[in-house]
């Protein structure tokens, strides 16, 4: 990759960020055990069915992030297509195979007997990877349309139109945002960049003003009381939730939203929960834990000596913050909801074993630098 190279110096993983990936996962377990009890134990008999599952997921999540943290980056850089092309074949197999498991009226998981996967989180994985390799081998014609535009555009369009297919209207709309801030900081012509958003969101308009159901659950968050027993309820719960908190919360395993009121409360609405029985200083820290975690992604890409680590780090980070944020914007009623799992604490193994992978990649970056691969 262009960039500077050399001796590869070694020294310790991030600490911060070790130990801010730690905090997270430990308060998904707790949370996941406060919030699914009773559900667990209603249809499944058992009140540790969830966690127990969870911390499976954890588990094996650990282990990803020490591969991730001991991997040569270079063997990653060099296979781009090949996690292209699987990451697009899994997307494939899950709208038009038998082994598409739906749910919700969406089809967005592969059912592989033991458990489910969203290929989704592979996607996001391959295409940064892609994308940073594509930015930093490009950057004497990245001002170019054809050449430094173009491809990256046409490889993430193509992800997004088998994400509409599902549909996953969300997930798109997350992929595209992962090639918008890739474009900034690769250097792309801020023409092409906010045309192509402008077209993007003209396309978005059309689609969701095209169907009734979406276009009621994307706008029923700007007044969700109005249609609180259909297309406003889950955010009403979420915000009775919050609500209920206070400064120091009712006490861990006291909420009453979990009792099936609030849908998906162990897994996409679980920080309306955490709101709810750690209050605000509970919310707060996840806050300060998350803005630790962005000080350190940073600090990490930017001692990056090749670009292609430089701009994967940002990927890989962006992956996790940007989850983070979308979820919590989504259970404050800040935008429209869309089922985004909260990295290390929701419930799903797709979405942490991927978190984990993210954060095992940029502790890599901080260990070892630079990376002595070539385009």
């Amino acid at each position: 990759m262009h960039g500077k190279k050399g001796a590869i110096r070694h020294t310790g993983p991030d600490l911060w960020l070790l130990f801010s990936v730690v905090i997270l996962s430990g308060l998904g377990l707790i949370m996941i055990l406060s919030t699914s009890a009773i559900m667990a134990e209603r249809f499944y008999a058992d009140k540790y069915f969830f966690f127990k599952r969870q911390l499976v997921f954890v588990l094996v999540g650990l282990a990803v992030m020490y591969a991730g943290y001991r991997i040569n980056r270079g063997f990653i850089y060099q296979l781009r297509y090949v996690w292209v092309g699987a990451a697009l074949a899994l997307l494939v197999l899950t709208v038009f195979s038998p082994l598409g498991y739906s749910a919700g009226g969406a089809t967005r998981w592969l059912d592989l007997g033991l458990f489910n996967m969203q290929p989704l989180e592979a996607a996001k994985v391959a295409l940064v990877i892609y994308l940073a390799c594509f930015f930093a081998c490009k950057q004497d014609k990245i001002k170019s349309f054809s050449v430094g535009f173009l491809p990256p555009a046409l490889i993430t369009g193509i992800f997004c139109a088998l994400l509409l297919l599902q549909p996953d209207f969300g997930g798109a709309v997350y992929m595209a945002g992962l090639l918008f801030l890739l474009s900034i900081v690769g250097g792309t012509r801020t023409t092409y960049l906010f045309t192509s958003s402008a077209l993007a969101l003209i396309t978005a308009a059309i689609l969701i003003v095209q169907s009734p159901y979406r276009f009621r659950r994307w706008f029923s968050f700007l007044d969700p009381f109005k249609d609180a027993q259909d297309a406003g309820y889950q955010l009403v719960q979420s915000l009775y939730a919050f609500g209920s908190g206070g400064l120091w919360g009712m006490g861990l395993g006291e909420g009453r939203q979990k009792l099936f009121f609030l849908p998906e409360a162990h897994n996409d609405f679980i920080m309306a929960v955490v709101g709810e029985e750690l209050g605000f200083i509970g919310i707060s820290l996840v806050f300060v834990i998350l803005g630790i975690m962005l000080w350190r992604i940073l600090v990490i890409c930017m001692a990056q000596e090749d670009l292609v680590d430089r701009f994967a780090g940002l990927g890989m980070g962006m992956i996790i913050i940007l989850g983070a944020l979308f979820n919590l914007a989504v259970v404050l009623g800040v935008i429209p909801p869309k089922g985004l799992p909260m990295p290390f604490i929701s419930y799903g193994g797709s979405s942490l074993v991927v978190s984990f992978f993210c954060a095992g990649f940029l502790l890599n970056l901080s260990r070892r630098r630079p990376c002595s691969s070539g385009c």
